[in-house]
C-alpha cells in the first residue's frame, strides 16, 4: 500500500476529527443504530415467545452447542480486538496494520466456519426452519448476523485492494467505517450469544 506513513489522527491536522464526529461517519452510526434497534425488536419478541412456550424454548436451547457458541465469541471477540489494534495502527503510521487487519479477518473466517460446522450439526439432526418457534428465530437471528459478518469482511477486503488508490486520511475515513461495521458484528453476538445460548 502506498500511502504515506505520517500520523493523520494529530490535533490540527487535515486528517483530525473533532469529538462530535464519531469514527467511520454519522452515517455508518445511524445504520449501527437501526441495525441495533431491529436486532433488539427481534430479541424482545423472541422473549416473549419464550414466556408463551416455556417448555419448547427450554428443551430447544438445551440442544445447542453452548462450549461451541462461547469459543465463537471468542472468537469474534477476539477478531474486534485485533480490528481495533489495525485502526490504531494506521492512524500511527505503522505497517504493522496489515498484519493485524489479517489476523482480524482470519478470526472473522473462523467464526463463519464453526457456524457452519454448528449449523451442519442443527441441520443433521432435523432443527430447521419450521421445526418450532424457538428454531425459527435462532435461524433468523444467526443467520442475520451471519450475513453481516460476511459483508464486513467483504468490506475489510475491499479496503485492503483498493486503499493505495486514495489519499491516506480518505483511506483511515474508510477504514474506520469498515471498523465500525465490524464492531456492530461483535456488539450484535454479544446481544444473541446469551438470549439464545443462555438464558433457557
Amino acid at each position: 500500500m502506498n500511502v504515506s506513513d505520517t500520523a493523520v489522527d494529530q490535533p490540527g491536522s487535515p486528517g483530525h476529527k473533532s469529538f462530535y464526529y464519531p469514527p467511520g461517519g454519522l452515517l455508518m452510526w445511524i445504520v449501527i443504530l437501526l441495525e441495533l434497534f431491529t436486532f433488539g425488536i427481534a430479541i424482545v419478541i423472541f422473549m416473549y415467545s419464550g414466556k408463551q412456550e416455556p417448555e419448547v424454548f427450554h428443551a430447544s436451547a438445551a440442544k445447542l452447542d453452548v462450549m461451541m457458541g462461547s469459543i465463537n465469541t471468542v472468537v469474534l471477540l477476539t477478531s474486534g480486538y485485533y480490528m481495533a489494534r489495525a485502526v490504531e495502527y494506521f492512524r500511527a503510521g505503522k505497517k504493522l496494520f496489515k498484519t493485524q487487519l489479517l489476523l482480524a479477518l482470519l478470526a472473522g473466517l473462523l467464526f463463519i466456519i464453526l457456524k457452519s460446522v454448528e449449523y451442519s450439526h442443527k441441520i443433521g439432526q432435523g432443527l430447521t426452519l419450521g421445526s418450532n418457534t424457538f428454531f425459527d428465530f435462532y435461524w433468523m437471528l444467526t443467520g442475520f448476523h451471519l450475513i453481516h459478518v460476511l459483508t464486513g469482511m467483504v468490506i475489510l477486503i475491499w479496503w485492503m485492494y483498493t486503499a493505495h488508490k486514495r489519499t491516506r486520511e480518505t483511506a483511515l475515513s474508510h477504514l474506520e467505517t469498515g471498523a465500525a461495521f465490524w464492531h456492530l458484528c461483535d456488539l450484535i453476538w454479544l446481544l444473541l450469544f446469551p438470549v439464545l445460548y443462555l438464558i433457557y
